[in-house]
């Protein structure tokens, strides 16, 4: 049998394995993705003189103040948001059916007040279910003993397998780098650093760009009174790993909530001050020296790499997207460069050379 149909069941072989271990693979992917992210961190205070494992303790410790922080101050305030805006729907849907909807069918003649109120008690009825939803689900849970100590496994192995990667990282690096043959190594070696600049840049990059746009959006509207401000500035700054995507929602969102608070014109032009400033940041500081011109990755392909990824292996395929679009997207330019210096591209220049050549 040919090699070529050996790689082609190999690949197959492959594809297969992580279909039927789809949830066990999630956290050594997590672990993975952790553990990469985390190795600048590791190997910098390796130069301060530390051992590789004091390193990465030192890593995890900050990783767990950080964590840590996050629980007990931003969660508390972003759930108590959450119920004070379920709390302001009905004034809203009042709102738009005493005084939006008479201008609507006087505009239009369309009568929107019935769908209108439809809609409402739809709603309404899932929003006070939502407590018992929650707890029938809980409930199962519980029932379901097995699955539950399951997830609770696989999400406390997530630090264990981070912890021994990251330990391990430059070893298993090398490991990987001898297993390659020897003809295909530069090839092999140029491609992987390609891959590590536009993974690296993308994701401690948009990662970096996320967290800090969401404390912008995030402070920017609570000095200026603004309810759910941060809820609505970390919303803004998660959508933001799609370009402009994050600016979209957030501004929608935060002139709604101005509007119905303050009533004011003013208030209205202080949110787009806000998230205009956040834009400017971004532009001018954020991208050219977080990401630069190295990414690529246009925010459809985004998009569909997130989609396509849950769709195919749930939350685990989630987590895989992203770096797997960055690949492709390496050898997709990889192909392109060699398709234009070949022959097939340009037959006239192999003529050319042909014909000058003695």
């Amino acid at each position: 049998m040919r090699k070529e149909w050996w790689v082609l069941i190999g690949a197959v072989a492959v594809v297969w394995l992580l279909f039927q271990l789809e949830t066990m693979l999630m956290p050594f992917i997590a672990g993975m993705i952790l553990a990469y992210l985390s190795d600048p961190l590791a190997n910098r205070l390796q130069r301060l003189g530390l051992s590789r494992a004091l390193a990465v303790c030192g890593v995890f410790f900050i990783l767990t103040l950080v964590l840590g922080v996050a629980l007990l101050v931003l969660i508390p305030l972003a759930v108590q948001q959450v119920r004070q805006f379920g709390l302001m729907i009905p004034g809203i849907f009042e709102w738009v059916e005493t005084v939006l909807a008479p201008q609507i069918r006087g505009w239009t003649g369309l009568d929107v007040a019935a769908d209108l109120d439809n809609v409402q008690e739809t709603l309404a009825e899932h929003w006070q279910d939502a407590g018992g939803y929650l707890a029938q689900f809980l409930g199962q849970i519980g029932r379901s003993g097995a699955a539950f100590l399951a997830w609770v496994t696989y999400f406390a192995l997530i630090p264990v397998v981070t912890f021994y990667l990251l330990l391990d990282w430059d070893r298993l690096i090398v490991n990987l780098r001898n297993l390659i043959p020897r003809r295909l190594e530069p090839d092999a070696v140029r491609l992987s650093l390609r891959c590590d600049e536009v993974l690296s840049a993308f994701l401690r990059g948009q990662l970096l760009v996320m967290l800090t746009l969401g404390a912008i959006y995030a402070i920017g509207l609570t000095v200026m009174g603004l309810r759910f401000g941060l809820l609505i500035g970390m919303l803004a700054g998660l959508a933001s790993i799609v370009p402009f995507l994050g600016f979209i929602v957030g501004i929608s969102v935060a002139l709604v909530v101005a509007f119905f608070q303050f009533g004011s014109w003013v208030a209205l032009l202080g949110v787009v001050i806000v998230f205009t400033i956040g834009q400017i940041i971004e532009s001018v500081v954020l991208q050219p020296k977080l990401l630069g011109d190295r990414i690529g990755l246009h925010p459809v392909a985004v998009i569909f790499a997130v989609l396509a990824g849950g769709n195919l292996f749930g939350f685990t395929g989630v987590l895989l997207a992203l770096p797997a679009a960055a690949v492709i997207m390496v050898l997709l330019r990889e192909l392109n460069e060699r398709y234009k210096r070949s022959s097939l591209y340009d037959a006239d220049k192999k003529e050319r050379r042909n014909e000058d050549s003695p």
